[in-house]
């Protein structure tokens, strides 16, 4: 991609066992703040989301949150973000956070962001989006989702293919290379909606 002009981050409503997520998340936010990237992400104030939105307001970043009405008060809704949109259900949630960026980063989670992974990737195999996807792997983090799609791969339920619709990087600067080694997404594709 020549300029990547958003960039959707999902991310974990706990901070995690390492402290070294935290520092990541805070890295992500501030480098996209620092060259004119805007965040989307999950809109909580709480964990991962938390430290990433902090990090980007503090360095002066763009950044919208997407939350679901129900998750307002259990994930505490971020209040200093530039925008922050309430919505009716996660899928709507995923749908918006999908449409307003041009590529994802994955960061350490649980549950709601290996569901976020998995959606987003499987959109991608079925075309109806052509953007990076790159998952942050600090210290092995995803490595038994990727030890799970390869053991899928050889039962023949994922065509090993589909291994290259996402990429994977180590580090900070490693996500923003692999997105930028990626082709421009086309702007629309055609027939398909979120």
């Amino acid at each position: 991609m020549a300029r990547l002009q958003s960039l959707c981050v999902y991310c974990g409503s706990k901070v995690g066992a390492n402290p070294a997520y935290a520092a990541l998340a805070a890295s992500i936010g501030q480098h996209c703040a620092e060259t004119g990237i805007a965040v989307v992400f999950g809109g909580g104030r709480v964990g991962l989301m938390g430290e990433l939105a902090s990090a980007t307001v503090d360095a002066g970043g763009r950044i919208t949150g997407v939350i679901p009405d129900h998750l307002r008060q259990r994930e505490v809704a971020h209040a200093d973000l530039t925008e922050l949109i309430v919505v009716d259900s996660m899928h709507a949630r995923k749908r918006i956070m999908a449409e307003r960026a041009d590529a994802f980063c994955v960061l350490p989670g649980g549950l709601g962001s290996l569901d976020e992974v998995v959606e987003i990737i499987t959109w991608k195999q079925l075309g109806l989006h052509d953007k990076p996807i790159v998952l942050l792997d600090h210290d092995g983090f995803w490595q038994p989702f990727l030890d799970l799609l390869a053991h899928q791969t050889a039962h023949g339920f994922v065509d090993a293919g589909h291994r290259a619709l996402f990429d994977v990087a180590s580090d900070v600067e490693g996500v923003f290379t692999a997105i930028a080694r990626q082709p421009e997404p086309r702007a629309a594709l055609a027939g398909t909606r979120l």
